[in-house]
Parts: structure tokens; C-alpha cells; sequence
């Protein structure tokens, strides 16, 4: 795999999986900025000492994924002095709330039957390859609003890992990243400590039980073959990148060159 730059993280107490994605090489020699682009959970729970460091870095744009279901299950994001923050939902907010409420409510029978033998892994696959068919108009505004001026920027979802994970991903792509690379930072977000915080309504210990905490696995894991399978569709859909970043994300040649200015060294 590609050798990367090491960098120290910070620990924050109430935001998960955040990171600088800054370090990763480019195909042409050229490696993504320090400061430029950053990734994280939600901002929800951040404590003062989070919200600090945060607004320490100089962000111009936080790009929040969740939609209306994940802001009444965790919270909005606290408010940064000074930073635009964008709400842009990369999935319905009505889209699986069924499966999500049997994913918190449901239990062991009910969590089998829409996740064993391999059907968490399968719903996931599913999730990923629509977004990147349907989203274009989202990750379109993503890459335009940075070419332009949304630098430097924080994208989240929930935990971090899938709609973020996507958009950091599909960001990744656009500025010509290693595609190694692009798999290497993605992956990060399956170390326990980034892991976003399963909540489970029951008490009993059976709530967290090891077959219930296995069955949910493949819903908080990051997972190569999910990447694997968006950037398929991205070759299945429009015969290669350049042409998902021209023809499906209307990414000029200029608009690339002027986000590659902003975002590389």
C-alpha cells in the first residue's frame, strides 16, 4: 500500500473519527494539503474543548450529510463562530427508517431476519451504489463549492465512514489521489476508537450481546468491498472517473484544475 506522511490526531472527547486528510499522494507527484480537508462524526456532542480545536482550524465550510432522522436521534452540530455550515442529506430521511428502527428496537429474531447470512453486507453495497447514481446533484455542489471557495472544510455524516466516507472519497478522486490511497483513508474508520457508538434501546445485557454486536457489525464496519463497489459503479455508470467528474458531476477541466490549486501541495 502507499507509504503516507504520519501526522498526530488529536483526541476529541465528543466527536468521533476525525482526521486530517491531508498527506495522501497524488498519481502526478503532488500530495493533498495539511488544514485543507478534514473528516469527522458529527459535531453534536463536541464539549468546549472540542469546539476549540475546532475553530482553530480555520474552516470555512462544514459539509453535514445526516438527514432530519439523524439530527432528532443525536442533535445538530454545535455552532462555530464564523463557519458556514451546510446541510446537504445524502439519503432520504424516511429512506430504511423501518430498518433503522429494528436495528435500535429490534430484537434477535427480528435483527436475523434483515441482517444474517450476509444481508447487512448486501444492504450496505446496495446503500453505496445508489448514492453515488442518485447523489450526483449533492456531491456536484460538494466539489464546486470547493474549487470555489469552501477551503478549508469538514464534511460529516453520523459516524464518519459512509456518506462522508463517499464525499471524501468522491473528493479524493477529483484531485487525482492514489486510488490505494483513497482505500487506505477510507479504512481508517473501522479502528475501534473512530467507530461511531451503536445505540441499542434495551438495557439487558442481551441488547449487546455478541451475536447482536456481530450482526450489526457490517453496518458500522468501513469495508473495502463497499468502496470497491461505488467506484464500480462509477465505471459501470460512466465509463471512468474523468467522465463521472465531467458528465455526472459537471466538474469542468477548470473548476478541477481550480480545486486541485486550493487542495493540493
Amino acid at each position: 500500500m502507499t507509504q503516507q506522511i504520519p501526522s498526530t490526531e488529536p483526541e476529541l472527547t465528543g466527536v468521533r473519527n476525525f482526521r486530517d486528510v491531508g498527506g495522501l499522494p497524488t498519481v502526478d507527484g503532488r500530495r493533498v494539503r495539511h488544514g485543507a480537508l478534514f473528516r469527522s462524526g458529527h459535531l453534536a456532542h463536541a464539549t468546549e474543548e472540542d469546539a476549540a480545536f475546532l475553530s482553530s482550524l480555520g474552516l470555512h465550510t462544514v459539509f453535514d450529510f445526516r438527514n432530519a432522522a439523524d439530527h432528532k436521534l443525536d442533535g445538530r452540530d454545535i455552532e462555530l463562530p464564523g463557519v458556514r455550515n451546510v446541510n446537504l442529506p445524502l439519503s432520504d430521511p424516511a429512506d430504511g427508517a423501518e430498518f433503522w428502527r429494528m436495528v435500535r428496537d429490534g430484537d434477535l429474531d427480528q435483527l436475523r431476519s434483515i441482517l444474517a447470512g450476509g444481508k447487512g453486507a448486501e444492504r450496505m453495497i446496495a446503500s453505496y451504489r445508489m448514492t453515488v447514481r442518485q447523489r450526483t446533484a449533492e456531491h456536484s455542489q460538494v466539489l464546486l463549492s470547493l474549487a470555489e471557495e469552501s477551503v478549508p472544510a469538514l464534511m460529516h455524516c453520523a459516524a464518519g465512514k459512509d456518506r462522508a466516507g463517499l464525499s471524501v472519497a468522491v473528493t479524493l478522486l477529483a484531485l487525482g489521489v492514489e486510488r490505494d490511497a483513497i482505500y487506505d483513508d477510507y479504512l481508517k474508520s473501522s479502528a475501534a476508537h473512530r467507530r461511531y457508538k451503536v445505540r441499542r434501546s434495551g438495557t439487558s445485557a442481551s441488547a449487546y450481546s455478541p451475536e447482536v454486536m456481530e450482526l450489526l457489525d457490517p453496518l458500522f464496519d468501513a469495508r473495502a468491498e463497499y468502496l470497491s463497489a461505488a467506484l464500480e459503479t462509477i465505471e459501470e455508470t460512466w465509463g471512468g472517473v474523468d467522465p463521472y467528474l465531467e458528465q455526472g458531476l459537471g466538474l469542468t477541466p477548470e473548476n478541477r484544475e481550480r480545486l486541485r490549486e486550493r487542495m493540493l501541495d
